[in-house]
C-alpha cells in the first residue's frame, strides 16, 4: 500500500503564495504521474497540475490548467517521493481543498492513490 500525505495549505491574503506538498510513503513503488487537483465548496473536483515521469531528467513533463498558468508550478523531487505545488500571485478565487493524486507502479501494476486533501484559503 501508498500512503499519500498533502500539507502547506493554510490562510493567506490576495497576492500571497504558499507551498504544497505532497508525500508518498510505503514499500515497493515508483512513481508515475503527480496530479493536483482541488475542489471548492459546491463544485467539482479539478486538474490544477501534473508531471509525469516523461522527460524526468529534465524534471518531468507538466501540464497546468488554464487559471494557474504563469502563477503555480509543480515539481517533484524523485528521491523524496514528494512533489509539490508552488502557488503564487493567490486569488480568492483559488480557495479550496487541495488533493494530491499519485499513480505509481507496484508489483508491475498501475494504481491511483490520494491524499486527504489540505485546505487553502485566499482572503480578499
Amino acid at each position: 500500500q501508498v500512503q499519500v500525505v498533502e500539507s502547506g495549505g493554510g490562510l493567506v491574503q490576495a497576492g500571497g503564495s504558499l507551498r504544497l506538498s505532497c508525500a508518498a510513503s510505503g514499500s515497493t513503488f515508483s512513481i508515475n504521474s503527480i496530479e493536483w487537483y482541488r475542489q471548492a465548496p459546491g463544485k467539482q473536483r479539478e486538474l490544477v497540475a501534473g508531471i509525469s515521469s516523461s522527460g524526468i531528467s529534465t524534471g518531468g513533463r507538466v501540464n497546468y490548467a488554464d487559471f494557474v498558468k504563469g502563477r503555480f508550478t509543480i515539481s517533484r523531487d524523485n528521491a523524496k517521493n514528494t512533489g509539490y505545488l508552488q502557488m503564487n500571485s493567490l486569488k480568492p478565487e483559488d480557495t479550496a481543498v487541495y488533493y494530491c493524486r499519485i499513480i505509481a507502479t507496484r508489483m508491475e501494476n498501475t494504481y491511483q492513490y490520494w491524499g486527504q486533501g489540505t485546505q487553502v484559503i485566499v482572503s480578499s
